[in-house]
């Protein structure tokens, strides 16, 4: 009886042994799943590289449109401080108009008496 449960135990041990043990087709599964996880992770670094360059271009233009606007604010205040300027020279050519305008009616004034 210690024999026949001892062969039954090995038949038993053995199957278990068989059955667990992977077999190729396993084996091409797990490779061709690992190739496949490869090949995502590989476009996975693509798509990150391309989002990088995409961001990296963007930042670049965004500086651009910075520096741009700034010259542009500079410019506007450039002809904003010439136009300040040309409407003082134009208030001082009006008093100095008007002063001249003034003297000349003085003197008119003072040649009419004569």
């Amino acid at each position: 009886m210690k024999k026949s449960l001892l062969v039954i135990s090995m038949m038993l041990a053995l199957a278990i042994a068989i059955g667990g043990c992977a077999t190729k087709g396993d084996l091409e599964e797990v490779q061709a799943r690992e190739k496949a996880m490869a090949a995502k992770a590989d476009q996975a670094v693509q798509d990150a590289e391309a989002a990088r360059v995409a961001a990296d271009e963007a930042a670049l233009k965004a500086d651009e449109a910075v520096t741009r606007a700034e010259e542009a604010e500079k410019r506007a205040e450039e002809r904003e401080r010439i136009a300040a300027e040309k409407e003082r020279i134009a208030e001082e050519k009006a008093r100095i108009a008007d002063e001249k305008a003034k003297e000349a009616e003085i003197k008119f004034q003072e040649s009419m008496k004569k």
